[in-house]
């Protein structure tokens, strides 16, 4: 017969009533006391005795309990349905009419849902179901709307080298190679260079009120390029127009030429704003700026100069800071060497030697010449910092800070500045919010003058509230990330001297005495040092 909840049943003869008790089948559900009570109350029975009903509900077998006299009225099969909070279900209960009563049919179950707004989804089968098995006390799926098929975003599919990370040619002697450097990525005329795959905007759905819902909105995209490049007709490829060499910048396909200064930048040249790569045959002379939306490449010296790279920059002859130059570069800094000079990369740094700078990278640091050495200045890098010899034996003056991205530190003392502020913001507004709110609270009424001063105040004082609320949420997670920074270290290949200043996160010391070929990170909240085999 399969399984079948447990329900009740009235049976009317003339003046007085009995209800019949049936248990549930198959392991269906018992019908509670609660619900069968409050089904007798609907139909006017109240004057029986409910301990004995209750007993017998709880029996499990098949009974009979006398309910009292009665109208003698027989009544019809009722239901309820409930529609759920997102209109996307509707579940219907049917309670039994009495033994000589009358069923419902399709049509007063259809005027039912019809009354509560229910127009779509409705499961005719489940309601024909009913009506043949006319099931009690049991919640029924009887409507669903249709489910939204959300679609997905546009994407770029790239047939070159988005993300190039050229690395200098290490020798077995030790030394490297920084002359003999691949950093274009070459292309030809009417190569393929991007393929758009449209976005899919998803269906419709529809919830059991017939209302439309939307399905997520969806990013549209076309493909971001410059000049040299030609558009298929739909607009879903590109293709290069010349042979030359490709970059992405910010989204955007650049192909060119390479911007080439055959000698040096100076007064012939003048300050270089090139939207491509920058390759400088010869050097960089002090006071000239020179910004590229790629790589920059310099075969000579550079000066007390200024260079901006939305890609690498590589310096094959070093740099010559003279405490002005600054090389600047969203990715990798690859340079012979780097003296009286600011450095900051976006990835890593590597270069032969540091003498007297400031440096600072993303991720690591590397000082791999076997002479390379870092002295004097400030060294800091998100990850590990790796050289031959820090500091020298004359006690020059040499920091060196790993354990959080320098940008991240940076930040993570702004937020403090923040915090602070904001803070004192909230102390001076709140008394004057609230003298206002006393004041109203007194039964006095504010002039408009007054009235929208204090809406400004009060919405000021909510949005500062939400902004420390915001902070600390950053606060708290850089401060986690500067605590817990587990793989940030300091490896020296060959000496450390004394009167090195080393950080690792928060935690820092001084050398006192020399330490050779090993590497120094945080372990249980202090600076420890472990000899390299």
């Amino acid at each position: 017969m399969g399984q079948k909840n447990g329900y009740i049943q009235v049976e009317i003869s003339g003046k007085s009533a009995v209800c019949h008790i049936y248990p549930p089948t198959d392991g269906g559900l018992a019908i509670s006391s609660k619900e069968a009570e409050e089904y007798l109350a609907s139909h006017g029975f109240k004057e029986y005795d409910v301990m004995l009903f209750r007993s017998k509900l709880l029996s499990g077998n098949i009974e009979n309990v006398p309910l009292g006299d009665c109208d003698g009225l027989q009544f019809s099969e009722s239901m309820t349905a409930k529609v759920s909070l997102d209109k996307m279900k509707v579940t219907a209960r049917f309670y039994p009419p009495s033994v000589n009563g009358s069923f419902m049919t399709t049509q007063d179950i259809l005027a039912h849902l019809d009354k509560l707004g229910v127009k779509y989804g409705i499961n005719q089968e489940i309601i024909a179901d009913h009506l043949q098995k006319r099931e009690f006390f049991t919640d029924i799926l009887i409507a669903q709307g249709k489910e939204p098929r959300h679609g997905r975003d546009a994407k770029i599919e790239y047939f070159f080298n988005t993300n190039p990370d050229t690395k200098p040619k290490h020798h077995d002697d030790g030394s490297v190679d920084y002359k003999d450097l691949n950093t274009i990525c070459k292309v030809f005329q009417g190569d393929l260079l991007a393929r758009l795959h449209p976005e899919d905007r998803g269906d419709k759905g529809v919830d059991v009120t017939g209302k439309e819902i939307l399905p997520r909105s969806v990013k549209a995209l076309r493909i971001e390029h410059g000049k040299n490049i030609r558009e298929s007709e739909d607009k879903t490829e590109v293709f290069s127009e010349v042979t030359g060499h490709v970059t992405l910048t910010d989204g955007k396909i650049f192909v060119s030429n390479v911007f080439e200064v055959p000698a040096d930048v100076d007064n012939s040249t003048g300050n270089i704003n090139y939207d491509g790569n920058v390759h400088v045959h010869g050097n960089v002379r002090s006071g000239f700026t020179i910004r590229a939306h790629g790589d920059i490449v310099v075969d000579g010296v550079v000066e007390d100069a200024y260079l901006q790279a939305s890609g690498q920059i590589i310096v094959k002859c070093g740099i010559h800071g003279m405490n002005k130059g600054t090389l600047q570069a969203d990715g990798n800094v690859i340079c012979m060497f780097i003296e009286n000079a600011k450095v900051n990369a976006g990835g890593y740094v590597e270069a032969g030697s540091i003498i007297y700078s400031d440096v600072s990278a993303s991720t690591d640091v590397v000082v791999s010449e076997r002479k390379g050495f870092i002295v004097g200045g400030v060294v800091r890098a998100g990850g590990k910092v790796t050289s031959q010899t820090i500091g020298s034996p004359m006690g020059a003056s040499t920091t060196v800070e790993v354990g959080m991205d320098p940008e991240k530190k940076k930040r993570f003392s702004e937020i403090q500045q923040d915090l602070s502020r904001l803070r004192a913001n909230v102390e001076k507004i709140t008394p004057v919010v609230n003298q206002y709110q006393n004041y109203m609270l007194s039964g006095k009424q504010l002039d408009q003058k007054n009235q929208l001063y204090f809406r400004r105040l009060t919405a000021e004082l909510n949005a500062t509230k939400e902004a420390i609320i915001q902070t600390e949420k950053e606060y708290h997670k850089l401060q986690t990330e500067m605590t817990n920074s587990k793989y940030a270290k300091i490896v020296v290949l060959k000496d450390a001297h004394p009167g090195v200043h080393l950080t690792i996160s928060e935690v820092s010391i001084t050398l006192k005495d020399k330490r050779t070929y090993g590497e120094f990170m945080k372990e249980d909240g202090e600076i420890t040092y472990r000899a390299l085999l």
